[in-house]
C-alpha cells in the first residue's frame, strides 16, 4: 500500500506514520532523510541537491522528487510505503505524478487549528536527552522537570504559539490544497481528529480498510 500522509504541522503525522509503518511493515519516506542520504551516498540526483544547500539555496522541486523516485524504486518499498512531508504543494505532487510515483491513498488528518496551538504550546522537551512530553496528555512526574535525566524543560521556539500559527498560515496557503488535488482523483480519506493517538490509529486503519 502507498499511502500519503496529509495534515498540518502537528496534527500527528509523523507519530501516526512510524505506528502504521509498524503494523503494515512497510517503511516511511521522510524528505530530511532521503535527501541526507543521497547526499551521503554522492548520487547524481544527490550532489545536485549538495550543490544547492552548500550555496544556502533550497533544493528545487524537480531535485526533490527526483531522489525520492530513486528511495522509491529500492527493493525495502517494493510492498509500498508512507510519504511523510512530501509532496508539500500542488507542483510537487504534479512532478510525483510525471515521474510515475503513483499512491493508494491520501490520508489527511484533521485537526483543527485552535487543538493544534494547544497541543503545541504544551509540549516540552527535554534539551539534555531528547525526551518530550505534555502537560496535559503526558507530563513529567515533577513538573518542568526531565523523567530520564532530571534536565529543566525547555519549549522549544518551533512550538511558541506566534511560530505555530505562522507554520499553520504556510500550510493553508501551501500545503492545503493538496486536500482537493487527491479528493478529485478520489485517493482522499479524511481522519477526524481523536482525542488520543490509539484513537486516532484505529480511524486511520478503518480508512485504510484494514
Amino acid at each position: 500500500m502507498k499511502i500519503i500522509m496529509l495534515g498540518a504541522p502537528g496534527a500527528g503525522k509523523g507519530t501516526q506514520a512510524e505506528i502504521v509503518s509498524q503494523k503494515l511493515g512497510i517503511p516511511t519516506i521522510s524528505t530530511g532523510n532521503i535527501l541526507r542520504a543521497a547526499v551521503k551516498a554522492g548520487t547524481p540526483v544527490g550532489l545536485q541537491a549538495k550543490s544547492f544547500m552548500d550555496a544556502g539555496k533550497l533544493v528545487p522541486d524537480d531535485v526533490i522528487i527526483g531522489i525520492l523516485a530513486e528511495a522509491l524504486a529500492g527493493p525495502e518499498c517494493a510492498k509500498g510505503y508512507i510519504l511523510d512531508g512530501v509532496p508539500r504543494t500542488i507542483p510537487q505532487a504534479q512532478a510525483m505524478e510525471e515521474q510515475g510515483i503513483d499512491i493508494d491513498v491520501a490520508l489527511d488528518l484533521d485537526v483543527p487549528d485552535q487543538t493544534i496551538v494547544e497541543r503545541m504550546g504544551g509540549r516540552r522537551v527535554c534539551p539534555v536527552c531528547g525526551a518530550t512530553y505534555h502537560v496535559v496528555n503526558a507530563p513529567p512526574q515533577k513538573e518542568g522537570v526531565c523523567d530520564k535525566c532530571g534536565a529543566a524543560l525547555i519549549v522549544r521556539s518551533d512550538d511558541a504559539p506566534e511560530t505555530v500559527l505562522d507554520r499553520l498560515r504556510t500550510y493553508h496557503e501551501q500545503t492545503e490544497p493538496l486536500i482537493a488535488f487527491y479528493r478529485e482523483r478520489g485517493k482522499l480519506k479524511t481522519v477526524e481528529n481523536r482525542p488520543s493517538i490509539e484513537e486516532n490509529t484505529a480511524e486511520i486503519m478503518k480508512a485504510l480498510g484494514i
